[in-house]
């Protein structure tokens, strides 16, 4: 039986089935549609104006490298004159970040973009594996999630940038929906669910231009145009609760492929029937575009990740990447069958269009007074994790070798507030 061809050049041999509506496409018809799918998301809901300083949030992984290429090529492409460089954040986690970091590096090379990393450490005094030491895996991603959006806020007033955008794509945004349903939180879907959001706490806004692009095609993008990206898990992601989530919009994708935008569309016609002044959503930019402000930062939910760092379900991806390198070598054992009246390709309906009416006062911002960072209350979040962590450090560590005539091992003994006074002076 011949090949199947190309259902939209109807010329090419067909190598992919796209997960989102299974059409089956050659690869250079895949990755062109891919393009052009997030460039009319761009522009209907223009994202960016000319001349526009834009921080790329990469992680290394699979999500920031495919929207670090995407942008790149369609700022060439349609001549968007953005100024585009990456902007990565250090949460100091051994065996996982210090790898991750070092594929964003080859990537700043690999696409001429100006690199900037911020360290937890830097900024806190903290990294992730010392905040996991003290309070245990249960928990840990909210104090990353709090650290995370605030360095990501100050590494851009860093660079006197004012847009943000990261590699949230579908997949992430069905997560928060089903978690924000679970936890009964429906005054979060209109943040959640908004390509745009803004927090009280910064004037940086921050966008999602993979928003309706499914993970499994940004993994099929990666894989077919050779991007260079890193694979593993958080360490400490399976501890998070957006992991049951993530399984139960699995489940549902494997019985219904479209169910995961199906999904963000349902958050998003709930968002609607959420009261503004219950959502605090009520801010809009100067070209038009709606702005969903998160008030005291929390526009993301709980994910400390970010943009593709970890949330992605690294043994599934990984499972599929393999079958991808799998199938590279079993291109022409293809034999293509179709039952008369079987219909493959679904139309995908448009993205429903959000528009907020009504708009609140601007509420009244003030400084925290540890820090300095614009915060809706007199001490910030961050500052407040921070306080319980810094309560519970040691804050001395002596070390005291005792020798005994049993070669007791060293004896290792942490004061805190110890006051050393001299003896007085023996006759």
């Amino acid at each position: 039986m011949p090949p199947t061809l190309c259902a939209l050049c109807h010329s090419a041999r067909a190598l992919i089935i796209r997960p989102k509506n299974h059409q089956k496409l050659c690869k250079n018809c895949f990755l062109t549609l891919f393009e052009t799918e997030i460039h009319n998301t761009i522009i209907s809901s223009s994202l960016f104006h000319s001349g526009e300083r834009v921080a790329i949030g990469a992680s290394g992984g699979k999500d920031s490298t495919v929207l670090a290429s995407v942008l790149k090529t369609l700022n060439e492409r349609y001549n968007y004159c953005l100024d585009l460089l990456l902007l990565s954040i250090d949460e100091g986690i051994k065996g996982y970040r210090d790898d991750s970091l070092e594929t964003v590096k080859r990537n700043a090379i690999q696409y001429d973009m100006p690199l900037t990393i911020i360290g937890y450490d830097e900024l806190y005094g903290w990294t992730m594996d010392q905040v996991v030491s003290q309070i245990g895996k249960k928990g840990n991603c909210t104090y990353c999630g709090v650290f995370r959006r605030q360095a990501l806020d100050r590494g851009a007033a860093r660079l006197g940038i004012k847009h943000v955008v990261t590699g949230h794509n579908a997949d992430d945004i069905a997560e928060t929906v089903m978690m924000n349903l679970l936890r009964g939180d429906l005054p979060r879907l209109s943040r959640a669910t908004s390509i745009v959001t803004a927090s009280a706490a910064s004037d940086i806004k921050r966008s999602k231009p993979l928003k309706y692009a499914y993970e499994k095609e940004i993994v099929l993008y990666a894989h077919h145009k050779g991007l260079d990206y890193f694979t593993t898990e958080c360490i400490y992601s399976p501890e998070a609760f957006r992991g049951s989530a993530r399984t139960l919009i699995k489940n549902l994708e494997r019985v219904r492929p479209s169910a995961i935008l199906d999904v963000v569309r349902s958050g998003e016609d709930m968002a609607k029937l959420v009261p503004p002044e219950v959502s605090n959503s009520s801010a809009s930019l100067a070209n038009g575009t709606d702005v969903v402000v998160a008030v005291g930062g929390e526009a993301e939910g709980e994910g400390g990740c970010g943009s593709g760092s970890g949330r992605a379900s690294g043994g599934e991806m990984a499972a599929m990447e393999q079958k991808l390198r799998d199938e590279e070598g079993a291109k022409g054992r293809e034999t293509d069958f179709t039952l008369q009246g079987q219909r493959h390709d679904r139309i995908q309906a448009s993205p429903i269009a959000v528009k907020m009416s009504k708009k609140l006062p601007k509420q009244q911002l003030q400084r925290c007074g540890r820090c300095g960072y614009l915060s809706s209350q007199s001490v910030c979040k961050a500052c407040m994790l921070l306080e319980g962590l810094n309560k519970n450090r040691p804050k001395t560590e002596i070390q005291v070798s005792v020798e005994e005539e049993e070669n007791s091992p060293t004896l290792t003994r942490r004061m805190e507030g110890m006051t050393v006074v001299a003896p007085a002076n023996i006759t």
